[in-house]
């Protein structure tokens, strides 16, 4: 079996993906349907239990979904998922057959081992196996199935049985015939997990004799983003997996072929891109599909591939284009079968709108070919990764105009060339070539304007894309399935969230209806569904862990005609005779008309029917009723038929005749004794009947029954009212005697009567006047008030009666009689009273407690007067006197605005009788307050509206109600201020609590905030200076006014804003898991939580009450978990400032039901056990003496919280026991400080949250004494015993705890030991492509200029060039390179003997004796021997050639000294002239190859040495840094620092703000050098302004700004030193504002340079180990961490820079080589370390270094390059290294590397040697160019060689003297060149 050998069997591995855990729990409850299966890492197993609604069936896979396809034939679905292939039932997707197929050994950079002759020197590793291709080959049995791992290896698995091979490829070992297998044929799929693969079974082609394969594969190999980022160049894919390709697949054939491309001799079926052009052409493939797929005879089919050409990385105006390619199929028997490419043809596909480019959807997400169109979804790709889902559109395509387009292409290309028609692809391998022709004499056959031919030019690009206007937008559409049904195009759309849209389309493509099925709530949907090929009304799909089968229609949910088709569902109509909403395959002839009644019909088109005669009296005979049926109904002639009246009552119907437009039906009426009965009160009751057919009510309607002697209307019915009887009948000849009323006005009535109010108790009559009661005359009457007042009625006339002596009582105020008239006797029988006659009844005595309210019922009819209370009025009594004076008692409000309108109330007694009263008798001072009619009450209360004041002023309110009353308070009108209020900005939501500020705010009676002058401020709450509210929703982001209204009157001035902001995000939260009690910090990131006020959690369905959370920062909210009723998963919900918080991406979906909105909620909270704790032995009681130190271990049983060691709180009794150690299993605590005793008992208890669990009771010792002096008395003998016992007990317990407490403390140090080589190895697997991304090559390379490149290398100890200090540079010249500045008078005789001088120099034999007499010298120092050479090169810069022979010369006198000595300590160090006059000549000779080769990889080597010194800390006193080759530089502390993104503003260096990255542990100088950095990139270091010349502020907010220095008030003092005050010293936060400018020179309050302060005053951030500060015991032991474990942060920095120092080497050794060629150095072997010591040390110690190049030469990068140089030497070394542990890092650092750099300094030194020396004129003639170079002033180099001269006078005269025999003549020959102090003055020195 090949690859497949070996592969675990089901159940025997656990799970390797990923996305278990979280994933499946957030999964737990989002299944729309059935719950089913079980957790990850089990079996998948079938649903169980009825499914619902739309839902047949699913199986949750424990791995991810790949692909699924589907055996109609067979009943059978395969599913293959990661590492893992399902055979599924396709009835219930029940699980028949699986089959593991990973995980297993690979690597991308090997071939597939199934390849005889692979090997492969890189590491396998267990790599999961994606599955890429799953097609059925019906022909062959087959099923194909193709994996990522092993380059995209194939199988042939057995259709029916997925879990047998059927054909073994490649074939096993004998005896079967051996195979030559080729790459080629294994590399078939994609080999990335997230590279696209799509493939397609073609039929086979003309002669062969099996399937083939079309497959699209996206490129993986060398170049491409899924290609492993390592040093690797080898490359499987490019030649062996082209984009497309056909391949064999004839497994019943020659099985060398099976896969290849050659379907035809010498015909690759391939489309490969060329490699050049593959960065423009990244194809992603979506789909492959033919169509039409079951053509008809005659008529062809193509196969078609959906693809995006994705956008180019780095581009912002490249865009993902949308392609759909065709490839023409061999036609008929003797088709022949076309190459791939000829018949290829592309073109684009665009679905927008018409809102321009921003309404472009340009990718293709997924494709559905249906019959005439291709459905397609598009997405407009975001522009960074969100967690909204990206805007998607559905479009239709149609392939007609696909096929006109591409008949269209092929015209232009070839019969009418035109170049923006059609294009040939000219970037495919196997193209023919650049552009369309013309073809001269071809006339195009319609085949060959489809497919093309060989002789034409192909593959081919139409230029214009096919365009469409979407018909459907929504967000995050993921997949498209269409059909057609019903003269409607039902369209199913997967989204990203787990949910299945279904829209149904009219034949305008409008949206007629749309219904949301949830399948697996959070996946997203699979891009391809299928329809059940046995049966198109089930529809499958898939998500990321779920296969799941969907019908496509629910249409048994709608019960009725009407809603089943006004539901406008495609699927759905209604089956008449069978009364139910259906298919219409599932209801019984619906081939036949109006048997279903679809959709598209419309409601209208639903069963109706009349029934004739609708109302029936009760006591009447009906022969039958009539129907009338309309509607769509088949005819119901000779059908049996019945009506049915509920209850098992039916009686027989029948059709007599056809139906025109509607049918008549007869139908017996039910028997009288099964007529229901009427209900209690009610004259009528309703019954509905039913036309039953076949045993179905198919069509219904209702019809009254009515009994007209019941209570009720008598003109409801037919019927009539009989005056004889006073009763209602239904047949009117029995009442002929009387004169019966044909109309309601025609019936006997009481006419309206108004009455006085009667006094309780009093006898008065009362006529009531008649309407049409003259046959009543005479008859027996009586007036009735209520069932117990009855009294005599009188005829006065035939239209009056008389109620005599009526006494009617009341102990109310007042109450309302109504009075009717009666027939005697029984049953009661009235005389209708349309408008009844009513009487009032009063009772002075009740309800009227002072004068004003007594008199003032008289308004009401009551004749009451005021004597010591309120008495009935007599009738002598005289009408009624004056009340007293108003008494006002209180008055509310107190004050009121200027403008008036406040609603002023006004409670006393005596406050008027009535309204006329006091109407205008209510004043404050003089203003006016006018009483409200509607809020007034008699005496007691007056509510008035002020009037308008001129001003302030204040005043007592005034009631004048024939007297004046006067208040006690005073009323004020003031003028209300409002200034302004806060916050101003808070989310859209709403919400915000705000804050107005103002004066006199409490005034009036109403006041109103309003938010854009339209939307009320809630929950108002003011006082005098401040008005609180809460603030509604608004609708969009912006500003919107705030009004103030008091009395509704205008706006108060103070032009109030607020700000609307995007609501707040929640993006995350952590921990997901919580104990049962609650009480669990949860933190919650997201967006803009500064505008939340207070914020709150919620656990939906088992939570308690919600928590109150904290609000860290914009970015962090922290909140205790609720407690929970239950352990399960549940929904958490937020409220953001009383706000429920939604998901707005949830939102904007628009596509949820509102019964499953609570499915959108992405966050949930695992509620797991409480954890549970014991002591060491379980013990319930521990003993402890006072004054011992105590410890406790306490055991923790195991649990899935993941609890930190900060969530635990341990306490004895109320004093915290300091945690020390936590793991897994055991808590370690100690209490330092003393426990007291006065309790004797202290519980020792554990909390976790809100869990508080007592783990056992600590008994002090005390009560020993008394047992001891009771011993004592006893016996002093035991006494001894006792104490020894005790004493030894004591110790072995204390030693006992000590011993523990030291292990754990040794496990402690173990363990921190451990996490740091942890952390150290992360750092050491840092990828260099990290920081190969950050460097930019673009600004070019800071070279200096030749003159100052010279100076600074011979003469490194003075300052180098230009600085600048703010825009104007300041020259800082060397004296080389100025004038010679001496005195003008002395200037001919100076320059006189500087060319005397000059011209002894240029001979030879005296510069030689010179040189040498000076070396001799004991106090001519190195640095003076530098200094001379140096000068003479200067001096002898214009004759290089004369210079090289004097260091020739001096060259062969110091071999000749050192071969005397140590002869490999030569020029090892530079320690003579001669030495540093090979410098200085290498120096020269080097400049331009520096500059052109070595300079760049040596920049790139020092810019990534100061970007990886900057990723950590670094103490800006020390120097020592994180980061670091050194280890004497190394900062040996665990001090984490955070990244800080600052928004910095600096007008300098061209640039105006960026965004500048620097570290919280930065001081302020660090920060500024960073700046500078940033700003200046592109401007070499001479030109940059110093950290000290510039200043940095903060803009805290827009009032505040800070100056941030090193040292200012707010530093930290430390143990006496000040601390550096540094980013998180200020709390500067993330994306903080900053501006930088230059300093104020007259500002004093500056700082020198950092490095330079004293350590013993200050520090940054690590102290000296003097001053280390004593610390607690548990602060001392975290600390005891060894120092050298931060020795692996070397082997991390080593790591990051590996790949610039390999490079520089290179580089460096290719400079060398091409050197050696230039100058023809040809030494023999034996000088191997001469050559090394010069070569080396000069050409990397003085060669490309700070010296050639225009940067910031810091002490760390000297430090880093001491490291590398020693690497270098030690590469140039031609001894063995014995290294060992003893040895220092920096030869161990670079060990493994160095046989490697020894190889490449041996081929070069071997080079050399080989070489043909350059002739001595070829390096004159070089020299001589050099020497053109005439920069420098030579006169000051003579002048301070001529110092030397006479330093040394005496020396050089006896030198010469012994070398020539000097004479005095030749002496003052020499002395020639003194003038006037030229050699005192010390002018020109160099």
């Amino acid at each position: 079996m090949g690859v497949w050998a070996g592969l675990a069997k089901p159940g025997d591995r656990k799970n390797r993906t990923g996305g278990g855990g979280e994933r499946d729990r957030a999964r737990g409850g989002g299944r729309g349907s059935t719950e089913v299966g079980e957790g990850p890492g089990r079996h998948p197993r079938e649903g169980s239990g009825r499914p619902r609604g739309e839902i047949q069936g699913c199986l949750p896979s424990p791995t991810p979904t790949n692909h699924f396809a589907l055996d109609g034939a067979a009943g059978t679905v395969y599913l293959a998922a990661v590492n893992r292939l399902y055979q599924l039932s396709g009835a219930n997707l029940s699980l028949e057959a699986e089959a593991a197929v990973g995980p297993v050994a690979d690597s991308p950079l090997c071939h597939a081992p199934q390849l005889p002759q692979a090997s492969c020197e890189h590491p396998r590793r267990l790599t999961d196996n994606y599955n890429k291709i799953l097609q059925l080959d019906p022909g062959q049995g087959l099923v194909v199935v193709c994996g990522s791992i092993y380059q995209g290896f194939c199988q042939l698995r057995r259709r029916g049985n997925i879990s047998a091979v059927a054909v073994a490829f490649p074939p096993a070992a004998p005896p079967a015939e051996p195979v030559a297998v080729f790459p080629s044929m294994l590399n078939v799929a994609a080999n990335h997990a997230n590279a696209s693969t799509v493939a397609l079974v073609l039929p086979p082609a003309a002669g062969a004799g099996g399937s083939r394969l079309l497959v699209g594969a996206t490129y993986t190999g060398y170049g491409s983003a899924f290609f492993p980022r390592n040093r690797s160049l080898e490359d499987h894919r490019f030649e062996n997996t082209p984009e497309i390709s056909i391949r064999s697949l004839d497994a019943r054939g020659d099985l060398a072929k099976l896969f290849t491309f050659d379907l035809n001799p010498s015909d690759d079926n391939i489309l490969k891109i060329k490699q050049g052009a593959k960065e423009q052409h990244k194809l992603g493939f979506v789909s492959a599909f033919l169509h039409p797929p079951d053509p008809p005879p005659g008529v062809p089919s193509y196969a078609y591939l959906a693809l995006n050409s994705e956008a180019r990385a780095g581009d912002k105006e490249s865009q993902a284009r949308s392609l759909l390619a065709r490839i023409c199929l061999p036609r008929g028997a003797g088709g022949d079968a076309k190459k791939l490419t000829e018949s290829y043809i592309q073109l684009g596909l665009q679905c927008a709108g018409g809102a321009g480019r921003g309404d472009l959807y340009s990718r293709l997400v997924s494709v559905f070919p249906a019959r005439e169109l291709l459905f397609a979804v598009f997405e407009r790709p975001q522009g960074a990764p969100a967690a909204r889902a990206a805007p998607a559109a559905l479009c239709a395509f149609r392939f007609a105009d696909v096929r006109a387009a591409i008949r269209a292409a092929r015209t232009a290309c070839f019969v009418e060339p035109a170049p923006d028609v059609v294009a040939v692809l000219d970037s495919v391998v196997q193209g023919t070539g650049p552009a369309c022709e013309r073809k001269r004499n071809i006339q195009l056959q319609p085949e060959q304007l489809d497919c093309g031919a060989a002789h034409l030019q192909h593959p081919l690009s139409i230029l214009q894309p096919l365009k469409a206007t979407p018909v459907f937008r929504a967000p995050g559409l993921t997949s498209v399935a269409v059909a057609s049904a019903n003269n409607y195009t039902a369209v199913f759309l997967g989204t990203v969230n787990g949910r299945l849209l279904k829209i149904s389309m009219n034949e305008s493509m409008q949206v007629v209806s749309r219904r949301v099925v949830t399948v697996a709530y959070g996946e997203p949907v699979h891009h391809v569904m299928q329809f059940d090929p046995a049966d198109p009304g089930y529809l499958y799909l898939m998500t990321s862990h779920q296969m799941t089968k969907v019908k496509v229609a629910a249409c048994e949910v709608h019960s009725t005609c009407a809603d089943c088709v006004g539901a406008a569902d495609a699927y759905c109509g209604w089956c008449t005779l069978e009364t139910r909403c259906s298919r219409q395959q599932d209801c019984a002839n619906a081939s036949q008309p109006h048997f279903w009644t679809s959709a598209s019909e419309g409601p209208s088109r639903c069963p109706a029917m009349t029934v004739l005669p609708a109302e029936i009296d009760v006591r009447q005979e009906y022969p039958g009723m009539i129907l009338q049926i309309s509607g769509s109904l088949p005819s119901l002639r000779g059908v049996e038929m019945a009506c049915d009246y509920g209850n098992h009552v039916r009686t027989e119907a029948r059709v007599p005749g056809p139906a025109y437009g509607h049918q008549i039906a007869y139908c017996n009426l039910l028997p009288r004794d099964q007529f229901p009965p009427f209900p209690p009160h009610q004259d009528h009751v309703t019954v509905e009947m039913s036309v039953r057919v076949n045993g179905h009510s198919i069509v219904s309607a209702n019809f009254t029954i009515y009994d007209c002697s019941r209570p009720g209307p008598c003109s409801q019915w037919p019927c009539f009212w009989c005056t004889q009887q006073h009763a209602c009948v239904s047949n009117q000849s029995r009442c002929d005697a009387s004169p019966n009323p044909s109309s309601p006005q025609d019936c006997p009535q009481i006419l309206p009567s108004p009455l006085a109010p009667v006094p309780t108790g009093g006898s008065q009559d009362i006529l009531v006047p008649l309407a049409n009661a003259a046959f009543f005359h005479g008859a027996a009457l009586e007036c009735s008030f209520g069932p117990e007042e009855t009294f005599e009625a009188v005829w006065v006339n035939q239209s009056v009666v008389r109620c005599n002596q009526v006494v009617l009582h009341t102990t109310q105020k007042s109450r309302v009689f109504s009075l009717s008239l009666q027939l005697q006797g029984r049953p009661a029988r009235f005389l209708d009273s349309p408008d009844p006659i009513t009487v009032e009844v009063y009772n002075c005595a009740m309800g009227s407690p002072d004068c004003s309210q007594c008199l003032g019922r008289e308004d009401l009819g009551h004749l009451c007067v005021w004597n010591d209370g309120c008495r009935l009025r007599g009738p002598l009594q005289p009408l009624s006197g004056t009340c007293p004076a108003p008494e006002i008692r209180m008055i509310e409000p107190l004050s009121g605005p200027l403008d008036g309108g406040t609603l002023l109330t006004i409670r006393g007694r005596n406050l008027g009788r009535r309204l006329s009263d006091v109407a205008q008798g209510v004043w404050i001072g003089s203003v006016a307050c006018e009483p409200l009619a509607d809020r007034y009450t008699v005496s007691e209360e007056i509510v008035c509206a002020t009037g308008p004041a001129p001003g302030p002023f204040s005043d007592v309110v005034t009631v004048n109600a024939s007297k004046e009353g006067r208040s006690r308070e005073r009323f004020s009108y003031v003028l209300p201020q409002v200034q302004f209020l806060e916050p101003d900005k808070g989310p859209k939501a709403g919400g915000t609590r705000i804050t107005i500020h103002g004066s006199d705010l409490h005034v009036g009676s109403e006041l109103q905030v309003l938010v854009n002058n339209s939307d009320p401020c809630t929950e108002l709450v003011r006082t005098d200076t401040s008005i609180t509210c809460t603030v509604p929703s608004g609708a969009l982001a912006a500003p919107v006014s705030v009004c103030v209204r008091f009395e509704r009157r205008g706006c108060a001035r103070g032009n109030l804003i607020f700000e609307y902001m995007q609501n707040p995000v929640i993006t995350a939260i952590s921990p997901r898991r919580s104990p049962v009690s609650g009480g669990r910090t949860i933190t919650v990131a997201g967006e803009r939580f500064h505008m939340v006020q207070n914020v709150s959690m919620a656990v939906h369905h088992i939570g308690k009450e919600p928590t109150l959370c904290k609000v860290l920062n914009s970015t962090l909210i922290t909140c205790p978990s609720p407690g929970a009723l239950s352990n399960a998963s549940a929904p958490v919900d937020f409220f953001i400032n009383g706000r429920a918080y939604t998901d707005e991406a949830a939102v904007a979906e628009e596509l949820l039901d509102p019964g499953e909105a609570w499915r959108s909620r992405r966050f949930r909270l695992d509620y797991l056990p409480n954890p549970q704790f014991s002591t060491a032995k379980r013990e319930k009681w521990i003993k402890h003496h006072p004054g011992e130190p105590l410890t406790l271990v306490i055991h923790k049983e195991q649990d899935s919280l993941g609890l930190e060691s900060h969530e635990y709180r341990v306490k004895i009794g109320q004093v915290a026991c300091d945690i020390q150690i936590i793991s897994d299993r055991v808590i370690h605590c100690s209490v330092n400080e003393s426990l007291g005793t006065a309790e004797g008992q202290l519980p020792i208890t554990i909390q976790v949250g809100n869990f508080n669990q007592t783990l056992a009771t600590l008994q002090l010792g005390g009560s020993e004494t008394a047992i001891i002096v009771s011993i004592v008395i006893c016996s002093v003998l035991l006494l001894l015993s006792v104490v020894a016992l005790f004493v030894f007990c004591t110790k072995s317990r204390r030693a006992e705890r000590y011993w523990q407490k030291t292990l754990l403390q040794m496990e402690e140090m173990e363990s921190q030991i451990r996490e740091e080589i942890r952390k150290g190895f992360a750092e050491l697997q840092t990828d260099m492509t990290d920081l190969t991304k950050e460097l930019n090559r673009s600004q070019g390379i800071p070279f200096l200029e030749y003159k100052h490149f010279v100076t600074r290398t011979f003469f490194p100890k003075v300052s180098p060039g230009p600085r600048t200090h703010g825009s104007s540079p300041v020259q800082e010249t060397h004296p080389l390179l100025g004038e010679w500045k001496i005195p003008e008078s002395c200037r001919p005789n100076m320059e006189e003997g500087i060319s005397l001088f000059s011209s002894l120099l240029s001979n030879k034999h005296f510069l030689v004796v010179f040189v040498h007499a000076l070396e001799q010298q004991k106090d001519f120092a190195v640095r003076d021997r530098c200094s001379l050479a140096s000068l003479l090169t200067i001096a002898l810069h214009g004759k290089l050639e004369y210079y090289t022979s004097i260091m020739k010369e001096l060259l062969v006198d110091l071999i000749d000294a050192s071969a005397a000595k140590n002869p490999k300590l030569m020029l090892r160090r530079t320690e003579s002239v001669v030495e540093k006059m090979l410098t200085n000549w290498m120096s020269i000779c080097m400049y331009s190859c520096l500059r052109e080769t070595v300079g760049e990889p040596f920049f790139l080597l020092l810019c990534a040495i100061k970007q990886q010194v900057n990723k950590g800390s670094i103490d800006a006193i020390t120097g020592k840094a994180r980061y670091t080759l050194n280890e004497e530089w190394l900062l040996r502390e665990n001090i984490e620092a955070k990244p800080r993104n600052l928004n910095v503003s600096f007008q300098g260096c061209g640039m105006d703000s960026l965004s500048v990255r620097a570290m919280d542990t930065d001081t302020l100088t660090q920060v500024k050098e960073k700046i500078l950095e940033a700003f200046c990139k592109n401007v070499p270091y001479s030109q940059w302004p110093r950290a000290e010349d510039v200043d940095l502020e903060w803009f805290a907010s827009s009032t505040q700004s800070y100056i941030l220095r090193d040292l200012d008030d707010t530093s930290v003092v430390e143990d006496g030193r000040k601390k550096l005050n540094t980013l998180a010293h200020y709390k500067i936060p993330e994306g903080a504002s900053l501006a930088m400018s230059l300093t104020d020179k007259k500002d004093s309050n500056t700082l020198g340079r950092v490095k330079d302060l004293d350590t013993e005053k200050y520090f940054h951030l690590v102290s000296a180990h003097w001053a280390e500060p004593k610390k607690s015991h548990r602060q001392s032991h975290r600390k005891k961490v060894l120092p050298e474990i931060y020795l692996t942060r070397l082997l991390s920095t080593k790591g990051t820079l590996q790949k610039f120092l390999d490079d520089l080497f290179k580089y460096f050794f290719d400079f060398l080589e091409e050197q050696a060629e230039k100058r023809g150095i040809s030494d023999p072997d034996t000088l191997h370390i001469w050559k090394t010591n010069r070569c080396g040390r000069a050409g990397w110690r003085r060669g490309p270094g700070p010296f050639v190049l225009d940067i910031d030469k810091t002490d760390h990068i000297d430090a880093w390059l001491s490291v590398i140089a020693q690497a270098f030497i030690d590469a140039c070394s031609i001894s063995d290294l014995q290294l060992g542990k003893d040895s220092p890092t920096n030869k161990l650092l670079y060990a493994k590397e160095i046989p490697e750099y020894r190889k490449i300094v041996q081929r070069y030194y071997k080079q050399i040697q080989d070489m043909t020396p350059l002739s001595e004129q070829e390096m004159n003639a070089h020299l001589a160019e050099e020497s053109r170079v005439t920069e420098f002033n030579t006169n000051v180099a003579m002048a301070e060689i001529y110092k030397y001269a006479k330093r040394y006078r005496s020396p050089v005269l006896a030198a010469l003297e012994a070398a020539w025999g000097l004479s005095p003549e030749r002496e003052g020959w020499v002395e020639r060149g003194r003038c006037c102090g030229l050699l005192a003055s010390g002018q020109g020195r160099g």
